[in-house]
């Protein structure tokens, strides 16, 4: 038998399930760095107390008409995850007959909210940098936290090619919360942005146990079926979040270049659109990254 006739008997090389875990581990310890980042810019300097301040300020005038339905929204807002999460939960677990990745999923969802609140409450302080403002520290919000946990946990139990269109739904219900809580006066858009972060670094480490212990369903089908649609949802989440990044930016540079009165922009409300932008920016980043990620490290069996 010559070579060419003895590559052509080989099986089909299977890639496995998380086959690179140096990527979800570097995804992990870059978001655990990004809220060390958000921590230290927005709590720990005077610049940006101010900036955080001034956009949660400006939110009680930019959008006083939403926030009734927002605060229905976000009293139903712990129930209502935790509902979403142990739902999906159990239907998964009866339909696939396997205790363990519910088990994962329950145990990122736990890690999050417990990091979220441990690192408001124990580990994280406010100092006082002469910024006229709450006295204790709120960073992380524990309802974005919720929220954004429980779309992980839809999104680690969804298999590869519903993974795409859950990222691009999850997101969106994390983004909602974590917009309402700022809109109603709840947080900050630091606090929010930093839940993001949180759930972000778990759902990474999650992800890798349960590709690792489960991968007999976090293959793509064969032939490559049903990943047209990672570029669809990607895009989804890719446009509006680098289009808010943007606003978030400029938005700032404005109100910051001397054209406005810092505390007095007029009509504009530029630091609160600065924050709202910033919100949604980072939520929908994540989801993209997320999206594009999970899709290129579930196994592989045409390879």
């Amino acid at each position: 038998m010559n070579t060419r006739n003895l590559l052509n008997s080989r099986a089909p090389i299977q890639r496995p399930p998380a086959h690179n875990i140096a990527m979800f581990l570097f995804g992990a310890l870059l978001c655990a760095a990004g809220v060390a980042v958000t921590y230290w810019a927005f709590v720990r300097t005077t610049t940006g107390q101010l900036a955080d301040e001034t956009a949660w300020r400006e939110a009680e005038v930019a959008a006083p008409a939403a926030q009734l339905p927002v605060l229905a929204f976000l009293d139903e807002l712990p129930m209502l995850s935790v509902f979403i999460a142990g739902a999906v939960m159990l239907i998964v677990t009866i339909r696939r007959r396997r205790l363990a990745p519910a088990v994962i999923a329950l145990s990122t969802f736990a890690a999050a909210n417990i990091t979220s609140q441990l690192l408001k409450r124990l580990f994280l302080d406010r100092p006082d940098r002469g910024v006229a403002t709450l006295d204790f520290n709120s960073l992380p919000s524990g309802h974005t936290t919720l929220a954004a946990s429980a779309a992980a946990v839809v999104f680690l139990l969804a298999s590869p090619r519903w993974r795409p269109a859950v990222a691009a739904v999850g997101g969106s219900y994390a983004v909602l919360a974590g917009a309402a809580t700022f809109v109603n006066l709840w947080h900050r858009p630091a606090d929010v942005v930093a839940s993001f972060l949180v759930v972000g670094a778990w759902t990474l480490i999650g992800g890798l146990v349960m590709m690792r212990t489960a991968p007999d369903w976090n293959y793509w089908p064969p032939g490559g079926r049903r990943r047209g649609g990672v570029q669809i949802f990607a895009a989804v989440c890719w446009i509006p979040g680098l289009l808010a990044l943007l606003m978030s930016v400029g938005t700032y540079v404005y109100a910051i270049s001397g054209t406005t009165i810092l505390g007095s922009s007029g009509t504009l409300q530029l630091y609160f659109w600065s924050g709202l932008g910033l919100i949604v920016g980072v939520g929908y980043v994540l989801s993209a990254l997320a999206c594009a990620l999970f899709s290129m490290q579930a196994g592989d069996p045409a390879r």
